[in-house]
């Protein structure tokens, strides 16, 4: 039986390495993240994870960005590679919603993959929640054990 898939943003991910008393919500990201090394859920990133997360680390907190990257490099989450139906997907959620391509970027990937987008971005879901695919990080919990 075929894991199910999780697309966690740069929102999520931060909390992941980030103080937690600083974060709301580090506790569903954290329980995430351990969904994630169990293998409970399977986890995709847009490519561009990196680069976002990578960014706001740099930026914000350059004491701890590079054991942060160091950390979230480690856990060697699969990068789902671009497509044409991704693109399509991405630019149609940006052209009709008005956000971002990067946001959008994630969001794609869990619509492509048949998963859900996890996302800390209370003003995103806003924007795109009837869209489908897409869950508050709050709201978010981790699959039941099978029963067998």
């Amino acid at each position: 039986m075929a894991l199910p898939v999780v697309v966690p943003d740069a929102s999520v991910l931060l909390k992941w390495v980030l103080p937690s008393h600083d974060e709301p919500e580090a506790d569903r990201a954290l329980s995430l993240r351990d969904a994630i090394a169990e293998e409970t859920v399977q986890a995709l990133l847009p490519g561009l994870w990196l680069y976002e997360v990578g960014n706001t680390l740099a930026r914000r907190f350059p004491e701890h960005a590079e054991a942060s990257l160091r950390a979230l490099v480690k856990f060697q989450i699969e990068e789902a590679q671009p497509t044409a139906r991704w693109l399509e997907t991405v630019l149609a959620l940006t052209r009709d919603y008005g956000v971002t391509f990067y946001d959008a970027s994630y969001h794609a990937v869990a619509i492509v993959h048949g998963g859900v987008f996890i996302t800390a971005d209370r003003r995103y879901v806003g924007h795109v929640g009837g869209e489908g695919s897409i869950n508050l990080l709050e709201e978010w919990s981790p699959p039941s054990a099978a029963v067998g």
